[in-house]
């Protein structure tokens, strides 16, 4: 992928957002995701279910990133691996932190910094689900296996899997009615979607040039 092209898709993406934002509703970037099901709360009755579900379901997913990020220097990565997980941990610690001052702010439930899934009730009981694009416990397993050049193919491509599933997300919560009219919610989940498409494209050439 060109990088000016993935620049300016980015920001054409932003552009639609900032417009769909005015008019009241947003709209999802691209078509066949599924919106966010019950996201509509009436006013003056909370924040939109759909914002509360991205928001939680996010901190998850980062700190899933982090946890393997963080594994770079101890599985023998590459420099180039090691810079790039470096800034994987330090950007998505300090999303995760901005995610759970906004649940606190709002009045709901924060998950912990380290969970490993969102936490639903469901028919009144307690269920734990991964979010789109992330690892499932044999995947990690495996990663946690590998080692320097196996260790960076690997870990590529988890995270271009994983970024993938955040944009789904971010899809998910723009094609939900009412949702992403909050400024934080907005500007996170906008910040998600350029910056996880620009690495996407990074590590597709990094796969490549990969031995």
């Amino acid at each position: 992928m060109n990088p000016g092209f993935s620049r300016a898709a980015g920001a054409i993406f932003l552009l639609i957002l900032a417009v769909a934002a005015c008019g009241g509703t947003a709209q999802p970037s691209s078509g066949g995701v599924e919106p966010i099901q019950g996201a509509v709360l009436e006013s003056g009755m909370g924040p939109n279910a759909a914002d509360v579900h991205f928001m939680s379901g996010m901190i998850p997913h980062h700190a899933q990133a982090v946890l393997i990020a963080g594994w770079a220097a101890t599985h023998g990565a590459s420099d180039a691996l090691r810079r790039l997980c470096e800034r994987i941990v330090v950007g998505q610690q300090d999303e995760i932190a901005l995610m759970q001052n906004w649940l606190r702010d709002q009045g709901q439930p924060v998950p912990d910094a380290r969970a490993t899934h969102l936490r639903m009730t469901m028919n009144g009981a307690p269920h734990d689900m991964l979010m789109p694009g992330m690892q499932s416990p044999e995947e990690l397993a495996r990663l946690d296996r590998a080692r320097g050049t196996e260790f960076d193919r690997l870990f590529l491509q988890a995270m271009i899997k994983h970024h993938e599933g955040a944009i789904t997300m971010v899809d998910q919560l723009f094609g939900s009615q009412g949702a992403g009219q909050d400024e934080v919610v907005f500007r996170f989940a906008s910040d998600v979607y350029a910056d996880q498409t620009t690495e996407i494209d990074r590590m597709q050439k990094m796969l490549a040039a990969l031995p």
